[in-house]
């Protein structure tokens, strides 16, 4: 078994997979969740090839019975999950009057009630020992309703509330929770095809650069406790707040 892992939900090909390359990097043992098992292939096969530890791992993250077994499996199997990151976006824009129940109950589950999942059982095997990083990724949304973004606003307003609540009940235990706000376009192939005048802004440092993003995560993790940062805004400089 390894030293420690880091369990990543939502390691997709962009920064959830910035975030596993730039812990396997340090030692980790990346464990790579996503919705199916088969889009992680070449995400495994980068961080291998690099000399890392990689599991990849398909499974519904809003079910509750999968999530609790994921991290049974990673603590016998793996190694003690020193770092969860919850990374899935769940991003979607409808007017609030074709905005169906159905819609902003899925979008909620997704951004908010799997991260709750993820928390709870990283800190129910995290506190124990005394240590431990939770991360969640954040977005304008998580501060700031828009037109058009109802259900993804709640659910990231709800999510973070709870990494705030988290963050206090867990620190006096020694376990550091974290929360992202990122603000602005990051850099992949879908803004490159779907925004490609907003993707030209990337030659003037106008768009995130995921392994940048990976290096502030990794960055709140390794603070010491006497200066944990609790919420962090990532933009470029352009970005408008």
């Amino acid at each position: 078994m390894a030293d420690k892992s880091i369990i990543v939900i939502g390691a997709g090909d962009a920064l959830g997979g910035a975030i596993a390359k730039r812990f396997a990097r340090e030692g980790y043992a990346a464990v790579i969740v996503r919705r199916h098992a088969d889009q992680l292939e070449d995400l495994a096969g980068a961080i291998r090839d690099a000399g890392g530890e990689v599991h990849p791992v398909g499974l519904d993250a809003r079910k509750e019975e999968d999530v609790v077994a994921l991290f049974q499996r990673v603590e016998a199997e793996i190694a003690p999950v020193e770092v969860c990151v919850f990374n899935i976006g769940a991003n979607v824009r409808f007017p609030i009057v074709e905005t169906t129940a159905r819609v902003y109950f899925k979008v909620w589950e997704m951004a908010a009630f799997a991260g709750f999942l993820a928390g709870r059982e990283a800190a129910r095997h995290m506190t124990p020992r005394g240590r431990g990083t939770i991360l969640f990724t954040g977005a304008t949304a998580s501060v700031r309703g828009s037109v058009g973004f109802s259900a993804f606003s709640g659910a990231k307003h709800a999510l973070r509330a709870l990494a705030q609540s988290m963050a206090r009940e867990l620190g006096p235990k020694g376990v550091h929770v974290a929360h992202t706000i990122i603000d602005g376009a990051i850099d992949t192939q879908w803004i490159a095809e779907n925004f490609p005048e907003r993707y030209k802004l990337k030659a003037e440092d106008g768009i995130l650069n995921p392994d940048h993003i990976a290096d502030a995560y990794w960055g709140l993790h390794a603070q010491p406790r006497d200066a944990w940062t609790h919420e962090l805004d990532l933009r470029p400089w352009m970005e408008t707040f």
